[in-house]
């Protein structure tokens, strides 16, 4: 296959089909951009491709770098074949700081370069240090309407499918936020549910300690707190907040800044204040990295007090401390299935599977999510089998059943 720069990618498409499997270990394209302005690098990994499309975020971080782009849109691959998405992996990232000034500037120019992929084949979203809306606000202004402009502009009526996606992506929710920029933590607080049921640990007696405060780690605060789970720490870059009989999360939530840090100015007294690192090593029944790749190394993995890790961050223990965790019988549910649940929820829509209304997106993403972390943890539990390992057997297995099902009936966006 060869890309639209002239540079030659390492994998065959299926002419028919546009299914693409590259050889093992190794992503269908590696793209290195550098922005003519700042000097800043993005980099564009697109690890499989199923009907000629590809799905994954665009995140921005200072020090963000060609591997673990890669990682993460192997990632991706793994998290659409889980959730049977007839779609497949991708990932874009720069390296920026996201509250530089010139950030919107330098992303807008990133998605210029890349946008014979945007056009035809890259279905992104939003990642670490790219909202959702500034995304869609960069693509408008390219003529690209939003950021699943590939998908959308196959379908037979493009404005209508439009129309529905915004109206799913923009449909409140209680609490005041929008189901689009929740939905992703939502799943990640029914991983969360989905373990402690496993466990049969009582709701209201379950502990949480959550790294992360941002868009994926607030919604999965906010719902943990819903459900009567008791998030007893949660960390931003200011620290870790901790009180033993639980967090008011709403009242947390509503004292972030806009990168997701909390005004400590207001936090209440009884509520302590521990360094940012401290959350690992919080007494708590389930830890959730949701802030950075790489947050759970060999390093701090002794520190882990949890009885389960559930990733919400991308790629968030190296498979070292995974390895660790699981001698010292501490489980790690992926991220590619615990935090899938926006990626997964975006195609439901995109193919027409639900609409506006929250509760029909809830209930199904609480289903799914749900029966996933049981099959997960009952392996773990009976036989000892690493929860990513059953998760790659699933995904393996899905990866073929849908290839399958695209080599009969092409991708119909309606």
């Amino acid at each position: 296959m060869h890309d639209p720069w002239g540079q030659t990618s390492t994998g065959t498409p299926d002419a028919a089909t546009g299914a693409a499997k590259p050889r093992r270990g190794e992503p269908l394209l590696r793209l290195t951009w550098t922005d003519p302005v700042t000097g800043a690098h993005g980099y564009l990994v697109v690890h499989t491709l199923v009907s000629g499309l590809a799905t994954g975020g665009t995140r921005m971080r200072a020090g963000c770098t060609m591997s673990e782009v890669e990682d993460l849109a192997f990632g991706m691959a793994a998290k659409t074949a889980t959730f049977e998405l007839p779609v497949g992996g991708a990932k874009g990232g720069i390296d920026f700081d996201p509250k530089d000034p010139r950030a919107v500037e330098v992303l807008e120019r990133f998605c210029q370069a890349m946008r014979p992929w945007l056009d035809a084949h890259w279905v992104t979203a939003e990642d670490l240090g790219v909202p959702q809306h500034l995304i869609d606000e960069v693509f408008a202004r390219l003529g690209l309407g939003q950021s699943y402009h590939a998908a959308i502009s196959r379908a037979a009526n493009p404005e209508r499918t439009l129309r529905r996606v915004t109206a799913g992506l923009n449909a409140p929710v209680p609490g005041g936020l929008l189901l689009g920029d929740v939905i992703g933590g939502y799943g990640v607080a029914q991983a969360c549910l989905g373990a402690a049921r496993a466990w049969g640990w009582e709701t209201g007696e379950t502990t949480v300690a959550i790294q992360g405060i941002g868009t994926m780690g607030g919604g999965a605060a906010w719902y943990l707190h819903e459900s009567g789970m008791r998030v007893v720490a949660v960390a931003d870059a200011a620290g870790t907040l901790y009180h033993p009989d639980g967090l008011d999360i709403p009242a947390l939530l509503d004292l972030r800044d806009a990168y997701g840090e909390i005004d400590r100015d207001r936090v209440p007294a009884e509520v302590q204040r521990l360094p940012r690192n401290a959350v690992i090593s919080t007494a708590a029944d389930i830890l959730v990295p949701a802030a950075i790749s790489y947050a759970i190394t060999p390093d701090n993995t002794v520190d882990v007090a949890a009885k389960v890790v559930v990733e919400a961050a991308n790629a968030a223990t190296t498979p070292e401390a995974e390895a660790m965790l699981a001698a010292n019988g501490i489980p790690v549910i992926p991220d590619f299935v615990a935090n899938a649940g926006a990626a997964a929820w975006a195609w439901w829509l995109l193919l027409g599977q639900v609409g506006a209304d929250p509760a029909d997106s809830f209930l199904r993403l609480r289903t799914e999510m749900q029966a996933k972390v049981a099959l997960l943890l009952g392996q773990w539990i009976v036989d000892g089998v690493p929860p990513r390992q059953t998760a790659h057997d699933l995904a393996a297995a899905n990866r073929q059943a849908v290839a399958e099902a695209c080599e009969e009936t092409p991708l119909v966006i309606p």
